[in-house]
């Protein structure tokens, strides 16, 4: 196994397990997310869609942990981009409900984590296409 293999089996890992405990935080939680970034928490309409989103996060993780012992193989790279998609989109969307003053700074630190691990999956992807390329 090379590096790229072992450094996406840990990315893929790390992610399922962050997956993982999203999933719980918004299950049991919703609150304690939506205060970080300035939400007011209804318990009504906020928490109704915070635990709706647990079981996307929960699927997401599973998918993950899954795959981290795949090899590089199509299958394997529709559930990375569908990843970076997901977390890209989260990034994005979090900017702009901050640019537009629907939340407060708070949303910049799951903004840059979102945006970290696009990048890692992206970056390995990467290393891993061209290791294969020069066999």
């Amino acid at each position: 196994m090379n590096n790229a293999s072992r450094a996406f089996r840990y990315l893929a890992s790390f992610s399922a397990l962050l997956f993982f405990t999203l999933a719980i935080i918004w299950l049991l939680a919703p609150a304690t997310l939506l205060g970080n970034w300035g939400v007011v928490f209804d318990g009504a309409t906020t928490g109704l869609v915070g635990r709706r989103a647990a079981p996307l996060y929960a699927g997401i993780g599973v998918a993950l942990l899954l795959v981290r012992n795949a090899p590089p193989s199509p299958g394997r790279t529709a559930v990375v981009a569908g990843f970076v998609t997901t977390c890209s989109l989260l990034a994005l969307l979090g900017l702009v409900e901050w640019a537009v003053g629907n939340v407060e700074s708070g949303i910049l630190p799951a903004v840059l984590v979102e945006v970290a691990l696009a990048l890692a999956f992206l970056v390995i992807a990467g290393a891993e296409g061209r290791t294969r390329a020069h066999r």
